[in-house]
């Protein structure tokens, strides 16, 4: 009987951390390469460490080291080593060329996974060209493994589309899928003026935090929602009900993990340009991962990167769940000490929980409001209807042809009417 199943690479991880980082970090982040191969489909077959100085220009790693990897693939019988750090390319070709086996290094593993979750066509654009860009430097090692190796991590998606092309060719597409991502990017711009006057909020967090999930408790959606990295890619905004008559857009976005490939931060600017327009970013953390604080201070690292980490800024606890009452105190007491920014505690698996995160966002769009006295024409019913759609009217009484109305109205929409002829604005009493 033939069996048809992928067949599944067996790797070799390395972990060489340079400088002064912890064996309790060391060990985390290779726990984390370990979720991640297996995420891809790989199977973790034995683990080489070593603590570095600098890189050696040659192998990363010593070249005694090196001579000891190439016979731990030997005696596993691993077709793939993966290390936790970037490789330069000649690092690479010349690892490759010791050990006989193909190697990678974890952004290249971060690549391939975010090639098999894309889904939408934005994403998949953003992946490609990501990938693509990556490749380039590296296009003579990687001709030299792919033409006796089919498939496998690290060779989805444009890695599978692309062996034949050339440099030439590969610049082309690169210089195409830019063009594309431009169009999609004029497009969400539209989207979000179509939004102007809605309360928006950004979901971000490290990758598995609990956004998805999150969201889907809040909106009431089917979302689609895993238990693992990088479970989803595709940006979702849904309208979140938050009380006596206030609404939300909630949009999630990619989650973030350690050295997040800069190609791809740079390929899905365009998606977090939803954090840049939002009224609140709600950063997710994991209350119950013991690394909280670590994937605390790297999501806020690539919101710097993005110019983003002057937003306003809720923290949310996610998970409760999972810890104990005891647990949780002492987490409060950790987070007040580094942080003032706000955050509320809350399950996504529990509903009465998420009534936290609804009355934050109310009070944060309560803030942003204007309370005002307007006279309208009775007879102007497009204005009437805009204040009813996108503010808050406190009470209302006729005065002949003109009603006055006490309303909570956002902002720019105050701005508007005070604009618009036939109507006085006043501020409330």
């Amino acid at each position: 009987m033939i069996d048809n199943r992928t067949p599944v690479d067996r790797a070799v991880l390395v972990s060489a951390p340079a400088g002064r980082v912890s064996q309790r970090l060391s060990r985390e982040h290779l726990e984390e390469l370990a979720r991640l191969t297996h995420t891809a489909g790989g199977e973790v077959v034995a683990v080489v460490r070593q603590r570095i100085e600098a890189p050696n220009p040659r192998f990363f790693i010593g070249e005694g080291k090196a001579r000891e990897l190439r016979s731990t693939v030997r005696s596993v019988d691993a077709d793939l080593v993966i290390f936790d750090e970037e490789l330069s390319p000649a690092q690479g070709k010349n690892l490759e060329d010791l050990v006989g086996v193909r190697v990678m290094d974890r952004p290249e593993l971060i690549l391939d996974i975010f090639a098999t979750r894309a889904r939408t066509r934005e994403a998949k654009l953003q992946v490609e060209l990501a990938q693509l860009e990556y490749l380039l430097p590296r296009l003579r090692r990687m001709w030299s493994h792919l033409s006796r190796i089919r498939g496998g991590i690290g060779l989805r998606g444009p890695g599978e589309t692309q062996l034949e092309t050339d440099r030439r060719l590969i610049g082309t597409r690169i210089t195409d899928l830019r063009k594309k991502l431009r169009e999609v990017a004029r497009a969400r711009a539209v989207q979000r003026q179509g939004r102007e006057g809605e309360f928006r909020a950004a979901l971000v967090g490290y990758t598995n935090a609990g956004k998805s999930s999150l969201l889907q408790g809040l909106s009431g959606s089917d979302l689609f929602v895993e238990d693992r990295l990088f479970a989803t890619l595709d940006s979702a905004t849904r309208m979140v009900d938050l009380g006596s008559g206030y609404q939300a857009l909630v949009t999630d976005t990619v989650g973030f993990i350690r050295k997040l490939p800069h190609d791809l931060i740079a390929s899905f600017r365009s998606t977090l340009e939803e954090v840049r327009e939002a009224d609140v970013v709600l950063h997710v953390i994991d209350a119950s991962d013991p690394d909280w604080e670590e994937h605390r201070k790297v999501v806020n690292q690539v919101l710097e990167e993005l110019d983003l980490e002057k937003r306003p800024q809720l923290l949310v606890f996610n998970k409760t769940d999972r810890i104990t009452h005891e647990e949780e105190d002492a987490l409060r007491t950790r987070m007040q000490a580094l942080d003032p920014t706000p955050a509320v505690w809350v399950s996504a698996l529990e509903p009465d929980s998420l009534v936290k995160v609804r009355e934050a966002l109310k009070a944060r769009q309560r803030a942003g409001l204007r309370e005002l006295v307007i006279s309208v024409p009775a007879a102007d019913g497009e204005t009437l209807a805009t204040l009813h759609r996108e503010g808050e009217v406190l009470s209302q009484r006729g005065n002949g042809a003109t009603l006055e109305m006490e309303v909570r109205l956002p902002r720019a929409l105050a701005g508007r009417l005070e604009q618009k002829e036939g109507i006085r604005v006043q501020e409330g009493v």
